[in-house]
C-alpha cells in the first residue's frame, strides 16, 4: 500500500500549510453544517466540499511551481496577520512600563520607557526627532 501511494504521489506537489489550513477550514465548516438547519446547513455543506476539493486539487497538481507560489501567498498573508495581532499583544503587556508612539514622518512605532519627562525621541528608521512627553 505505501509503494503503491508513492508511485501515485511521484511528481505531484502533496501537503503543504495552505492545504492542512484548507483541510482545517472544511473540518470547520463540517461543524457549521451540523449545528446549523436550513439553507445554512445546504450553505456550509457545499461551502466544505468546494474546500476538500480546493485541497485535493492542490495536492494531487503537478504544477509545482504555481502551488509553492500559492503557499508563499498564503504564508505571507498569514504572517502578516499574525504579526499585527501580536504587536498589539506585546504593546499591552509592556504599557505599564513603556508609552509607544509613531514617527511624525515615516509612521514606525518607537518605545520609550514612561516617567522621563518631556524627551527627545529618534526614529531608529529615519532619523527624525521630535520631542513627546513620556
Amino acid at each position: 500500500m505505501k509503494s503503491w501511494l508513492q508511485k501515485v504521489m511521484a511528481g505531484r506537489y502533496g501537503v503543504d500549510q495552505l492545504t492542512r489550513a484548507l483541510t482545517t477550514a472544511a473540518l470547520v465548516t463540517l461543524v457549521l453544517s451540523i449545528l446549523f438547519k436550513g439553507w445554512l446547513s445546504i450553505l456550509f455543506w457545499l461551502l466544505t466540499i468546494l474546500t476538500l476539493a480546493w485541497s485535493y486539487i492542490r495536492m494531487f497538481s503537478r504544477n509545482v511551481q504555481k502551488r509553492q507560489l500559492e503557499n508563499n501567498n498564503y504564508l505571507t498573508l498569514r504572517y502578516q496577520l499574525t504579526r499585527t495581532f501580536t504587536a498589539l499583544v506585546q504593546r499591552k503587556k509592556q504599557k505599564k512600563y513603556y508609552r509607544f508612539y509613531k514617527c511624525p514622518s515615516c509612521k514606525v512605532m518607537t518605545r520609550v520607557p514612561k516617567g522621563k519627562g518631556k524627551i527627545r525621541i529618534t526614529c531608529p528608521k529615519c532619523g527624525e526627532s521630535f520631542v513627546r512627553k513620556s
